[in-house]
């Protein structure tokens, strides 16, 4: 009776290991990508919210309040009698478009909103490779809606 050696060949096992350095090669930059569509997504949730707060904040105190975007650093605060202070991932990329008396360099502006709820409006487009998402900010409502695009 033959000896029936049991494992695997050296051979076997170099194939099992080709195939999982394929599969990891090919999911790897999906898996880094989705982790990237869900930073961008959660930082325009906290974005939204602040917008939000800040209007909310003009709202109640029936003061003008403003929320100042810096983009050389990615960091925003909410200028109120509770400031607030912000930090965005360094890898998200920040444009804002706001009205023109609220741009106070080519790095840094704001957004306002008043004692009736309205704002100067605008928006802030945040984006990390190939996906951005809008913010976008109604002039006369003060209203803060988020749109995803992709490239």
């Amino acid at each position: 009776m033959p000896h029936s050696h049991k494992g695997f060949t050296l051979v076997e096992l170099l194939i099992v290991l080709v195939i999982m350095v394929l599969g990891v090669s090919l999911i790897g930059p999906n898996i880094s990508s989705g982790s990237d569509r869900a930073n961008l997504k959660a930082a325009s949730r906290d974005l939204k919210s602040a917008l939000r707060y800040a209007r909310g904040q003009a709202l109640m105190t029936q003061t003008e309040i403003t929320v100042t975007l810096d983009l050389a650093t990615n960091h925003y605060k909410i200028n109120s009698p509770h400031q607030k202070n912000y930090q965005l991932v360094q890898s998200i990329e920040i444009t804002l478009r706001t009205a023109q008396t609220d741009i106070e360099s080519d790095q840094q502006g704001s957004i306002r909103f008043f004692p009736d709820g309205s704002s100067t409006g605008g928006n802030i487009s945040l984006s990390q490779g190939e996906i951005k998402i809008d913010v976008t900010i109604n002039w006369l409502t003060g209203h803060v809606e988020i749109e995803e695009t992709e490239d």
